[in-house]
C-alpha cells in the first residue's frame, strides 16, 4: 500500500568528477577535516527540524510510542501498519554521488526497480507491503546521541565548500566524499530508519507479528565513528536508531546483527562499553578496515556485549548457516533483546567486487527469514533492517528482493539468479575453528 507521496529534499545533480581506479585516491576533490571546520566556525546553526512527538501510550510495561498515528494526517493509520508484513522506507540520496565510486546513487534505485519488477511492492501486494513515504529527517540531536556535535556541525559547515567545489573528501583515509546535499540527505537516511523503528514498535503494541522493517537508504552508516565519517559512511544509521529505541521507546536492550562483509567498526566503537546494546558482527577476516578481531569483546561494563567473528575468505552459505545456528541464536537468547536491528550489507555476495566471500542470494534469504523468526521468538517480532554495503547492482537488488520474500513468508527464488557453478569449496576447517573459538570466548 503506497502512502502519501514524499518529495525528496534534493534531485539528482550533475556533480561528477573523474577518479582513479583506486577508490581511496581522488582527483578534483578538496579534503576537508570536518571537526576542525567546526572549530573555525564556532557558530552552530540550529536545524529547523521539529522534534518528534511523544505520546504517553505504553506498550507493555516500559515501551512508549513516539508518534500518534491516529492524529497525524501525514502518517499511516495504525490499522494499515498492522495489516502489513513488510514495511520499508526509501532514501536514495541522489545528490550524494561520485562518478565511478562503488557507493553510488544507482544502488537504491536498482533495488526499488527490482522490487517493482518482481511484484514485491504495494502496487501488487496491497496491504501486505507498505512504503513509508512521509517520514521526517533525523534531527541534529538524534545524530548527536551517537556522533560528536563537533563532527555534525563541522559537516554542516563543510556543505558550503562542497557547493563551491562540487565534491570534497571528508574522510582522511580517502573513500568518503560529500557533495552539497550530503548533510541533508544523510539526515534523511537516518530519519528513514527512525520512522521504521517508530512504526514497528507502534504495531507491536497491537500485534504479536508486526511487519519487518527495511530502510533502503544511503549513505550507509556502520563505518562512521562517533567523531567522524569513514569508509563510505557519514552517520551511523543503525547506531542512531539503537539510541532512539532506548531513549524514545524505552527499549533498553538492543541486539544489533551486522552481516556486511566489512567490520562495522563505527557501531562497534559507539557501544563498546555499553552493556545494554549487543553488537554482533560477522565479516571477512583481513578486510577493510582491519578491525573486528575475535578477541574484541567490549570494555568495562560493556565487556562481553560485543562479539566479532571474522570469517576466512571463501566462506559461504554453509558457514553462515552454521554461524547463525551456533553463534547468533544462542547469543541473542542469552542477551534477551527488546528489539533486533540489522546492518544488512550485501557485499558478501560471491558476485560483489569488493570482497571474497561466497554468500549467495539464498544466503540472504536464509538470514532474513531466520532473523525475523528470531525477533518473533525473543522480542515481539520487533526487527528493522538497514541497508549497508552491496556494490554489484544485480546481486544487491536480487538479494534484497529475496529478503522481502522471506519477510512475506514466501519461497525463495534465489535459484533463478544464483549460479552454483561459480562456487568453490569453502574453508570448512578454518570456519569451524573460528566458530569454536568465539563460542569459547563468549561461553556459548
Amino acid at each position: 500500500m503506497e502512502l502519501q507521496t514524499f518529495r525528496p529534499l534534493f534531485s539528482a545533480r550533475n556533480m561528477l568528477f573523474s577518479v582513479q581506479s583506486d577508490p581511496c585516491k581522488w582527483k578534483n576533490c578538496q579534503r576537508i577535516d570536518v571537526s576542525t571546520e567546526f572549530v573555525r566556525h564556532r557558530h552552530f546553526q540550529k536545524q529547523a527540524i521539529v522534534w518528534r512527538k511523544h505520546c504517553s501510550k505504553s506498550i507493555g510495561a516500559s515501551i512508549s510510542c513516539s508518534y500518534s498515528f491516529e492524529k497525524d494526517p501525514n502518517l499511516p493509520s495504525i490499522q494499515k501498519l498492522t495489516d502489513a508484513r513488510v514495511m520499508y522506507s526509501v532514501a536514495p540520496a541522489m545528490g550524494h554521488n561520485q562518478e565511478a565510486h562503488p557507493e553510488s546513487h544507482l544502488r537504491v534505485p536498482a533495488i526499488v526497480s527490482a522490487l517493482e519488477k518482481m511484484k514485491l511492492t504495494s502496487k501488487f501486494r496491497g496491504s501486505e507491503v507498505i512504503e513509508l513515504k512521509n517520514f521526517k529527517p533525523a534531527s541534529v540531536n538524534d545524530i548527536a546521541n551517537v556522533h560528536s556535535k563537533a563532527y555534525v556541525a563541522g559537516l554542516e559547515q563543510a556543505m558550503d565548500k562542497a557547493s563551491e567545489k562540487g565534491i570534497i573528501v571528508i574522510d582522511g583515509t580517502g573513500p568518503t566524499y560529500a557533495t552539497a546535499s550530503t548533510f541533508q540527505e544523510s539526515l534523511l537516511a537516518a530519519g528513514a530508519g527512525l520512522a521504521l523503528v517508530d512504526s514497528v514498535v507502534a504495531v507491536s503494541a497491537k500485534s504479536q507479528n508486526p511487519p519487518a522493517g527495511f530502510a533502503l537508504i544511503r549513505p550507509p552508516g556502520h563505518h562512521a565513528i562517533p567523531k567522524g565519517p569513514m569508509g563510505f559512511c557519514v552517520f551511523g544509521n543503525v547506531a542512531v536508531a539503537a539510541r532512539h529505541a532506548q531513549l524514545v521507546h524505552g527499549l533498553k536492550r538492543v541486539f544489533i546483527i551486522d552481516f556486511d562483509v566489512h567490520h562495522g567498526n563505527g557501531t562497534n566503537d559507539a557501544f563498546y562499553d555499553d552493556p545494554d546494546i549487543f553488537f554482533l558482527s560477522t565479516h571477512q577476516d583481513g578486510s577493510y578496515p582491519g578491525t573486528g578481531k575475535i578477541d574484541e569483546v567490549g570494555h568495562g561494563n560493556g565487556e562481553g556485549a560485543t562479539l566479532n567473528l571474522p570469517l576466512p575468505g571463501g566462506s559461504g552459505d554453509n558457514a553462515m548457516r552454521t554461524v547463525f545456528d551456533e553463534v547468533i541464536v544462542p547469543c541473542a537468547q542469552k542477551f534477551k533483546p527488546d528489539i533486533i536491528l540489522v546492518s544488512a550489507g550485501y557485499d558478501g555476495h560471491v558476485l560483489d567486487p569488493l570482497a571474497s566471500l561466497q554468500f549467495t542470494t539464498g544466503t540472504y534469504y536464509m538470514l532474513a527469514s531466520n532473523i525475523k523468526q528470531l525477533a518473533k521468538d525473543l522480542c515481539g517480532g520487533r526487527c528493522v533492517f538497514f541497508l549497508e554495503g552491496g556494490y554489484n547492482l544485480d546481486s544487491l537488488s536480487y538479494s534484497v528482493a529475496d529478503s522481502f520474500r522471506a519477510f512475506l513468508g514466501e519461497k525463495s527464488l534465489a535459484s533463478e539468479f544464483d549460479n552454483p557453478a561459480i562456487l568453490y569449496e569453502e574453508p570448512s576447517a578454518r570456519v569451524k575453528q573460528a566458530i569454536q573459538k568465539v563460542k569459547h570466548i563468549h561461553s556459548l
